[in-house]
C-alpha cells in the first residue's frame, strides 16, 4: 500500500447546497452521502464564487480566485492554459491521475494536468457539431453506441440540457451517463498500479438537466408533497428578464405540474447519484482501498429551481451560489467525524485541502486555503468574507457574504440588496431599503469596493461603486491569451 493516501474528488453539476437529507432537506433523500458525511466533515457554508460550469471549474481545478483565473462569467471556446492545476500537482508528485466525466475545458481534450481523461460533458452545444465525429470529444458516445446501436445518442429522448422538462431515462439504467462515470471509475481502480497512490476525479454531469433519471428515481418523487418554493418580496426587479412560457427561461413562473415534474427529475438525479456513489464506495472497500482514501464530494454550483421565480444558475442567491461539500479521510488524518463547519469555504479551497490531506504542499500560485485544520477541530485564522460575481443579463451581479449576511450589487443600475441569512436563510426579505440596515450595507459595500479596486471594468474609483460599466465574461488577460478581442 502506498504511503500517501489515494484521493477521490467527486464533482457533481448543479447540485444545490441544501439538497442533502442530513441537513434536513424536506424532500430529497441521500442516505449514502449522509453516511459518508457522518464519518467525515461537511461544510454548510460552501460557495461557488462564479456559479456556472466553466468559471466554477476554473476555481476548483486551479485553486485561484476569479480575479486571477479570469473567468467572471460563462464563455465557451476560451483556452485553458493554466500552468498549475490540482491534477498537475498530484501527477508531479507521483500520483496516478485520472478524470472520468465532465471537464468543460477548451480544447476539449486538454488534460489540465491529468495523465488520462475519459470525457462526457453532457449536451455541450459548443462541441456538438454534425460535421465532426462527436466521439472525438466525448468518450461516453462510442461506449454507448457499442451497447445500444451505432446511432444511439443520449439526446434520443429530445429533452434539452437547460430546460425544466422532465421524463425518465429512455434506455437501460446501466447505460445512463451517471452509471457510466461510476463504471469507468471502477475500471480505473481495477487497472491502477497498487504501488502508487492515485488521484481520481469522478465528475458527474447530473443533476444538471436534462432531468432524465431512471424511472424508479423519477417516480419516487413525482407524487410526493413538496413545500412551496420561496418567493421574496423583491422579485419584481427580475421582470425585465422574465420569459414566460419558455422551458429554458432563467426567470419565469412555471405552472405547478411542470415545476413538480422538474423537481422530481432533479431530486431523482440526486437519489440516483447517491446510490451510484455507494456502489463505488463499497467496491472501493472490496479493493481494500477505502481505509487509505481521501474522499471529497462537491458541486460546481447550484440551481435556483423556482426560488424567487428563477431557474438555472449564475446568480448571487443561495440556490445558485451555495454548494454541498463533504470531506471524508483516513482515521490517521484525525477529522472531527460528523462535524459541520460554518466557515465560508469556496471551490478554490478544495485544491489546497486535498493536497494537504496527501501531505503535499500547495503551490505559491494557489489563492485558496486548506480547511483541513478546521476539519480536525483546530482553530486557525480564516477568511472573514467571500466576494462572488457573475456576468448575467448583460451586467455583472456581485455579492459579499461572511456567512451570516449577504450584500448584492447589480452593475447595470447600482441596485443593492441585503439579506440577513441567519434570520432569513431563504432570502425572502430584502433589508437594503430599510434605514436600520444602512450601517451593515455600508460595511459590506466598502468590502466590495476593496475587492473591485484595479479591475479593468472600473466598477469603482476606490471610494464608491460605479454602475453602468460594460462587462465581459472573461477578464482582459484571459481574452488576450485566447486571442479574443
Amino acid at each position: 500500500m502506498p504511503d500517501r493516501p489515494n484521493v477521490v474528488l467527486v464533482c457533481v453539476d448543479q447540485w444545490r447546497g441544501d439538497c442533502l437529507s442530513i441537513d434536513g432537506h424536506p424532500v430529497v433523500k441521500t442516505p449514502y452521502l449522509d453516511q459518508i458525511a457522518l464519518g467525515g466533515v461537511r461544510c454548510r457554508r460552501a460557495y461557488s464564487a462564479t456559479p456556472t460550469c466553466i468559471p466554477a471549474r476554473a476555481a476548483l481545478l486551479t485553486g485561484l480566485s476569479q480575479r486571477t483565473h479570469g473567468r467572471v462569467g460563462y464563455r465557451d471556446g476560451v483556452l485553458w492554459n493554466y500552468p498549475v492545476t490540482m491534477a498537475g500537482e498530484f501527477t508531479r508528485h507521483g500520483y496516478q491521475t485520472q478524470c472520468v466525466g465532465k471537464m468543460h475545458v477548451y480544447p476539449e481534450r486538454s488534460q489540465v494536468g491529468f495523465q488520462h481523461t475519459l470525457l462526457h460533458d453532457g449536451y455541450l452545444h459548443f462541441a456538438r457539431r454534425r460535421e465532426r465525429d462527436l466521439g472525438l470529444v466525448d468518450d461516453y458516445i462510442p461506449w454507448l453506441r457499442e451497447r445500444a446501436g451505432s446511432d444511439a445518442d443520449y439526446f434520443d429522448h429530445g429533452v434539452n440540457c437547460n430546460s425544466v422538462v422532465a421524463r425518465p431515462w429512455d434506455k437501460a439504467e446501466h447505460l445512463h451517463p451517471t452509471n457510466w462515470v461510476t463504471t469507468q471509475s471502477l475500471d480505473f481502480l481495477r487497472r491502477s498500479d497498487p504501488r502508487k497512490p492515485f488521484f481520481l476525479f469522478m465528475s458527474y454531469h447530473r443533476p444538471h438537466p436534462p432531468y432524465d433519471p431512471p424511472a424508479w428515481a423519477f417516480e419516487q418523487y413525482l407524487n410526493q408533497p413538496m413545500p412551496p418554493v420561496p418567493v421574496g418580496d423583491w422579485t419584481g426587479i427580475l421582470e425585465p428578464w422574465r420569459r414566460q412560457g419558455s422551458p429554458d427561461a432563467a426567470v419565469a413562473e412555471m405552472d405547478a405540474a411542470t415545476l413538480q415534474r422538474a423537481r422530481a427529475g432533479y431530486y431523482g438525479h440526486m437519489s440516483h447519484i447517491d446510490q451510484q456513489l455507494n456502489r463505488f464506495w463499497e467496491i472501493l472497500h472490496e479493493y481494500r482501498l477505502r481505509e487509505n482514501t481521501v474522499f471529497c464530494f462537491v458541486s460546481d454550483h447550484g440551481e435556483m429551481m423556482g426560488d424567487h421565480r428563477m431557474y438555472r444558475k449564475g446568480y448571487a442567491y443561495e440556490g445558485s451560489a451555495r454548494v454541498p461539500l463533504i470531506l471524508h479521510a483516513p482515521q490517521r488524518l484525525g477529522l472531527h467525524a460528523g462535524a459541520a463547519l460554518d466557515e465560508v469555504v469556496e471551490l478554490r479551497d478544495v485544491m489546497p485541502t486535498l493536497l494537504d490531506c496527501a501531505g503535499l504542499p500547495a503551490p505559491k500560485s494557489v489563492e485558496g486555503r486548506s480547511f483541513l485544520a478546521r476539519a480536525r477541530g483546530k482553530q486557525s485564522t480564516w477568511r472573514a468574507y467571500l466576494h462572488g460575481e457573475h456576468a448575467i443579463f448583460g451586467q455583472s451581479m456581485h455579492w459579499i457574504t461572511g456567512g451570516g449576511e449577504k450584500y448584492v450589487w447589480f452593475s447595470s443600475d447600482g441596485r443593492e440588496q441585503f439579506f440577513d441569512l441567519n434570520q432569513d436563510p431563504q432570502e425572502l426579505h430584502d433589508l437594503a431599503p430599510e434605514a436600520g440596515a444602512a450601517p451593515r450595507v455600508a460595511r459590506l459595500r466598502k468590502l466590495l469596493i476593496r475587492e473591485l479596486r484595479g479591475r479593468e471594468e472600473r466598477f469603482t474609483d476606490g471610494k464608491r461603486l460605479i454602475a453602468g460599466r460594460p462587462v465581459q465574461s472573461c477578464l482582459a488577460h484571459l481574452r488576450k491569451q485566447a486571442g479574443i478581442a
